[in-house]
């Protein structure tokens, strides 16, 4: 190719990062233009792999393959599973959209503007690719204005916050925060978005140029918005170029929207320098097009390698990140962590500057009272003083901590108002009674009347029936020992 080039395949060249093995085969099986070559790579990748002892990321390749080439792979021994994995993904993701659909409908109504974003986006442009297009949670882009009233219309309609914090909590954080994760039911799952891009990517001007660029669509039957081709584009490997390939079909919907035309490439090259996307880019970008022969414009490929190539220490960290994990050796799989670690440093910024929500830290407690008879409760009310002004609120508790290592988490809330979260530590695994301490400024309008103190799981789960999960992320029950108010020293 013209003005490119050679890209090799050792550290820390591109190609060293490019998809090997498995799969790199289900990829050119789903990619390739040939059909013929295609499907071979596809029979041989089902002949010497089970269906059943594969990831959810080769499932999901294995469903675009199951929709490329139907019929066609009857002869083969896999293709009664491969049909079944690919009625099963296919029933989860309309399931997921089904859940989604009530939620998006009421934000359009609230006056949201809504946009999908990566697999949801495509399948907004065309239905029928939810057959080969896995999606099984629905990512959302509103723009920060309207991520109240999002918020909002998710937790009216019981969608549950994947955190464990409380609703109180996280409304008073929204500005702080790029996205969230919702789940509802069995299969719910939406992922509510303010910023299109991580804390590592920012560019404050091209927040707002992706949503003069995007179109409009239409997704089981509400109007929303999709990316432009370009944005679609550099989201997907913003997304997922980074990730070590834990999901690959990303590489999939670069190829389709490269394909179907139409791409502003001038746009593109932007995005990926305002983003600092280049090396990430050119690990794409060069697979597909110089190992799959998908038709990267040879400038557009040629500026991309070059931005990359003048990245400098940063290079080295993109293509660790973006070498697939199958593929680690032990040195490269600790040089990856580390330098995931530094971009997720830089990816935790703050989008408003607010104050630290400080956790009360709880301390063991002195004197332990005689144990009560009644059963623990997981919310207590606290009646508070009728003054308006600053107090210190001394709280103590008895919790029964299972014999695991854990975090210990508590709120106090006022109505719909967010007044404190409190944690401590169980690094023992001896388990048992704990006494533990709490102290923390209280602040009060004179209309108060009372709190409420009431024990948070450390994450969610859509089901708690497994004892060990419950033992290390569940909320803990509680008695409240004391709670007693001061005037500030």
């Amino acid at each position: 190719m013209a003005g490119i080039r050679r890209i090799g395949r050792r550290f820390p060249d591109y190609g060293w990062s490019w998809p090997t093995g498995g799969l790199d085969q289900l990829l050119k099986a789903v990619l390739l233009s040939d059909e013929d070559a295609a499907r071979a790579k596809a029979a041989g990748w089902l002949d010497e792999n089970d269906i059943d002892h594969v990831s959810f990321r080769e499932h999901r390749l294995l469903a675009a393959i199951c929709d490329r080439f139907g019929r066609k792979l009857a002869g083969h021994a896999a293709y009664p599973r491969l049909v079944g994995l690919q009625k099963m993904l296919w029933t989860k993701s309309r399931m997921a959209m089904r859940e989604a659909e009530p939620a998006l409908q009421a934000m359009t109504e609230a006056g949201c503007l809504v946009m999908l974003i990566k697999g949801a986006s495509r399948i907004a442009l065309n239905a029928s690719a939810q057959r080969g297009r896995v999606a099984h949670d629905i990512d959302i882009l509103v723009r920060p204005r309207d991520m109240p009233a999002a918020f909002d219309v998710l937790r009216e309609r019981d969608w549950q916050i994947a955190t464990g914090v409380s609703p109180q909590y996280l409304r008073t954080r929204l500005a702080s925060l790029r996205s969230m994760n919702f789940f509802k039911g069995n299969y719910g799952d939406i992922d509510l978005h303010q910023l299109a891009y991580d804390g590592s990517q920012q560019s404050d001007e091209d927040d707002e140029a992706i949503w003069r660029r995007a179109a409009a669509a239409e997704f089981s039957g509400v109007g929303v918005l999709v990316p432009s081709p370009a944005d679609r584009i550099a989201l997907a490997i913003a997304h997922g170029g980074l990730d070590a390939h834990t999901h690959s079909d990303w590489l999939v919907d670069c190829a389709v929207a490269i394909r179907a035309g139409d791409i502003d490439w001038d746009v593109f090259l932007d995005v990926v320098a305002r983003r600092g996307l280049a090396v990430a880019a050119a690990v794409a970008l060069s697979y597909l097009a110089l190992d799959i022969g998908v038709a990267v414009p040879d400038k557009v490929l040629a500026r991309v390698v070059d931005m990359a190539d003048r990245s400098s220490l940063s290079r080295w960290s993109a293509v660790l990140q973006a070498k697939p994990r199958t593929d680690f050796g032990r040195l490269a799989w600790l040089s990856r962590g580390f330098a995931k670690q530094l971009r997720l440093r830089r990816k935790s910024g703050r989008l408003r500057q607010e104050p630290p929500a400080r956790a009360w830290r709880g301390r063991p407690a002195r004197r332990a009272p005689p144990e009560e008879p009644s059963p623990p409760v997981f919310s207590q009310t606290i009646a508070c003083p009728r003054i308006a002004g600053e107090m210190m609120l001394d709280i103590t508790v008895r919790i029964s901590v299972p014999p695991v290592r854990r975090r210990i988490e508590m709120e106090i809330n006022r109505d719909n108002d967010h007044v404190a979260r409190l944690r401590a530590m169980a690094i023992s695994r001896s388990g048992g009674q704990r006494l533990l301490r709490f102290r923390g400024k209280v602040t009060f309008d004179g209309q108060q009347h009372a709190l409420t103190l009431e024990a948070r799981p450390s994450r969610q789960f859509r089901q708690w029936d497994d004892q060990a999960t419950v033992a290390t992320y569940g909320a803990l029950p509680f008695h409240l020992v004391s709670a007693t108010f001061s005037p500030l020293r």
